[in-house]
């Protein structure tokens, strides 16, 4: 078993009237290694200014935490099925949407990697798939929750 932790950080500022919604939800994530992420509700969600444009917000970091997941797993499959990734860049997309029981949901998640294959070998569409297939079973996150992850290739 192992355990992690993120400090999250809100202070209210003296920006609107509280009582009536009017308040920065801007926070802060701190993580154990000691980086602090600037954080607030999308603003999808909670509209300017009571969210911040150059901030994380949940969502993205949900979107951001499968992709990490399930790269860090095929980077580590390559490497163990004696291929060498040199890059590789995924442009994720997460859709947040009401569900059929009406609570709004991250129902899916796309995620699109793009590797950079290296050391003169690039690996067939199969053992591609496999690798991504593999990723997929293994990654923590994914295994955690109910959404739908798609990989395009």
């Amino acid at each position: 078993m192992s355990i992690y932790t993120a400090t999250i950080r809100w202070t209210r500022k003296d920006d609107g009237d509280f009582t009536k919604g009017q308040y920065s939800r801007a926070h802060e994530w701190e993580f154990d290694g000691g980086v602090t992420v600037p954080a607030s509700p999308s603003p999808h969600v909670v509209p300017a200014p009571w969210s911040d444009l150059n901030a994380v917000d949940p969502e993205e970091a949900f979107v951001a935490s499968l992709s990490s997941c399930h790269m860090l797993f095929f980077i580590d499959f390559a490497r163990r099925a004696g291929l060498i990734v040199d890059g590789y860049t995924d442009e994720a997309e997460g859709v947040l949407e009401k569900r059929g029981d009406g609570k709004m949901a991250m129902t899916r998640v796309l995620l699109r990697p793009r590797v950079l294959w290296g050391g003169g070998m690039t690996p067939d569409g199969a053992t591609v798939a496999d690798l991504h297939h593999r990723a997929h079973e293994a990654c923590f996150i994914a295994n955690s929750v109910n959404t739908e992850v798609t990989i395009q290739q």
